[in-house]
């Protein structure tokens, strides 16, 4: 009697891992460029590369008359990196109207010469390199001066607590403030509250003319700007700010490794035609003692 044979079913090979993950990448193409003809994904393009940091022909000027910022009239907020070297930021409409002349009417009843810091002493001292007048609000004056230092403390990301009351200054035809450095070079103030790091400057009004804030040894192509031909001969030394109502402008008197930065030398050009009201607002290493 024959003998059945009997037939065992062969294991089918299976692929190795190199064949699945070819086969994984070519399904993953095949998507990618569906995707592409849909428009669903693009491409990066190499010509629009992001801005150098010195170039600040990034710099965009919005138009007048922009939508307005919610019902009050004073314009759109919103933030304009400057600069780099010094790192220099304009929030713009950062105050209403309806603030800028609350802090003017604060201070007039008790503007005096502006002094300068005395490097050997520690305290101040009259100076003609800087001639406007002016007063200082202590901390939490108001409830409106409250406001304004919570919103500048949101703005920086430093506590209130870090900050030296407002400052209101008042600049006529002719007055000006020489460039200098915010950060202390004596040791007097830098044991007392802590070195200076970084400045708010707030312009309470407009100027027809002159009163810039210039930085005259900011890196970059300064020329380009858009309101360069705008400027006065003083405004045209650096890179300058144009005293707008409501605008404040925030710049780092200190790199980011905690050294003192040259290029945050600045100075307020003569005012050539009007008035200039601004508010300073220093803000310390270590709390401000007031």
């Amino acid at each position: 009697m024959a003998k059945s044979k009997h037939y065992r079913n062969q294991p089918r090979k299976s692929s190795s891992p190199s064949t699945q993950a070819f086969t994984v990448l070519i399904l993953l193409t095949f998507v990618i460029l569906i995707l592409l003809g849909l428009g669903i994904l693009s491409l990066p393009n190499s010509s629009r590369s992001s801005p150098k940091t010195n170039d600040l022909t990034s710099i965009v000027r919005r138009s007048e008359g922009r939508k307005s910022y919610g019902d009050d009239g004073n314009g759109e907020r919103w933030v304009e990196v400057i600069s780099w070297e010094p790192r220099a930021v304009v929030y713009h409409n950062f105050l209403t109207k309806e603030e800028c002349e609350h802090l003017i009417s604060l201070a007039k009843p008790n503007m005096v010469k502006s002094a300068v810091v005395d490097e050997k002493t520690g305290g101040s001292k009259d100076s003609r390199v800087r001639t406007s007048s002016g007063t200082f609000l202590r901390r939490g004056h108001d409830k409106v001066v409250e406001e304004i230092e919570q919103r500048i403390s949101d703005f920086t990301f430093i506590p209130v607590e870090n900050g030296e009351g407002l400052q209101v200054l008042h600049y006529e035809v002719g007055q000006k403030y020489e460039p200098h450095f915010d950060y202390f070079l004596d040791e007097f103030n830098v044991k007392n509250g802590g070195q200076r790091i970084a400045t708010v400057l707030m312009y309470l009004s407009d100027v027809e003319e002159g009163g810039e804030t210039v930085f005259p040894a900011a890196k970059g192509n300064i020329s380009a700007v858009p309101w360069w031909n705008e400027l006065s001969q003083c405004g045209k030394e650096g890179l300058s700010v144009m005293p707008k109502m409501g605008d404040a402008l925030l710049f780092w008197s200190m790199t980011p490794d905690a050294s003192l930065d040259p290029s945050s030398l600045h100075g307020g050009c003569p005012v050539i035609k009007g008035n200039k009201w601004s508010s300073t607002k220093w803000f310390h290493v270590h709390e401000f003692k007031v």
